[in-house]
Formats: structure tokens, sequence, C-alpha cells
């Protein structure tokens, strides 16, 4: 068995921090305490962009799964999740630190390369679906900056802290997200 596809290999351990049992925890706590931080306006941006891409990639999925074939899109089965998850989180994150536009789609791009080639490793989705995935985070990302606007100078470490609790306590367990999005899809069959 390849190192990549222990379950323990260093593939597995970075791509389960891009898992659904991890992030959307994150992506609830991050928005919580933007709120609670005093930056109403960035947390509603935040659900609002990251809940954007995240149903960007669901309506994805289920058109690929259904219609994929019909389409053409034979390299395009299931967008990633993963890679938009990681592209959006880390992004947005430099967007709340006030960085700007550039460095937050430079760190999403880079978390989405990571993760990525993790998923292209696992044999779990193919380049291009992981391209599709970058693309879908980064542009979560650029709607959380255009909806937040400039954020104000806020205590960050409370918001790192969280993040890095939430992260290393969910690190490693999973949700079939995936079982249950082909199992809506085949429900549907729209094409």
């Amino acid at each position: 068995m390849l190192p990549a596809m222990l379950p323990w290999g260093p593939m597995r351990i970075l791509t389960d921090f891009a898992d659904e049992a991890v992030v959307l925890p994150l992506i609830a706590t991050i928005g919580l305490m933007l709120g609670v931080l005093g930056w109403r306006r960035g947390a509603l941006a935040w659900l609002v962009s990251v809940g954007g891409s995240f149903a960007s990639i669901l309506v994805l999925k289920l058109v690929f799964a259904t219609c994929g074939p019909a389409l053409g899109l034979v390299g395009l089965r299931s967008p990633s999740g993963h890679t938009a998850a990681a592209a959006v989180i880390a992004g947005g994150i430099v967007v709340a630190v006030g960085w700007g536009r550039g460095y937050a789609v430079a760190v999403a791009l880079l978390a989405a390369l990571l993760i990525g080639v993790t998923r292209v490793a696992l044999g779990l989705h193919t380049a291009a679906e992981v391209a599709l995935g970058a693309a879908l985070g980064v542009l979560g990302v650029l709607g959380f900056a255009l909806l937040a606007g400039r954020p104000p100078t806020l205590r960050l470490r409370w918001l790192f802290a969280a993040m890095v609790a939430v992260a290393l306590l969910l690190h490693g367990l999973h949700l079939d997200v995936e079982q249950q999005i082909r199992a809506m899809a085949f429900r549907l069959s729209f094409c």
C-alpha cells in the first residue's frame, strides 16, 4: 500500500483538515466569532459567501453526477469540496485580518493547492475537479471581501484560538457527504 493511501499517511492527515466534519463547524465558529468580536457585517458576509461557495459545489456535484456524461464532461465527476473549503477558509481569514484581496487570493490558491494535491494523490479527484473547487473557493473569498468591506480592528487571537481548537478537536472525523449527494443526484436524475 502506498503511503498516501494509508489511513494515517501524510496525504490523509493533511486532507482530513478539509473534511466536512472539520470545516462545517469551523465555518460556523468563524462566523460566530466574527459577530462576537463586533464585526457583524463580516459575520453575515462570511456565512453568505461561504454558503454560496458550498451551494455551488453541491449544485455542480448534482449536475455532474446526473448529466456529466450527457454533457461530455468525462473528467468532471465531482468538484472538490475539500479544495473549495480550504481556499475559502484560508483566504477568508486573510480578508478578516485586513491584508487585502491580492493576499487573500494568493493564500486561498496556496491552500487549494495543498489540499488539491492530496485529493489527486489519494485518487479522490482529478486535477480538473480540484481546479474547479479551487476556483469556487476563490470566488467565495472575493465575495466575502466585497460583501464584508474593510474589517475593523479586531482582537483576532480569540478567533485563531477557536479555529485551532475546532480543527484539532475534529481532525480525523469524517462525514460521508459524497454518498448522500450521489444518492440525491440519482433520485433527482433530471438529465
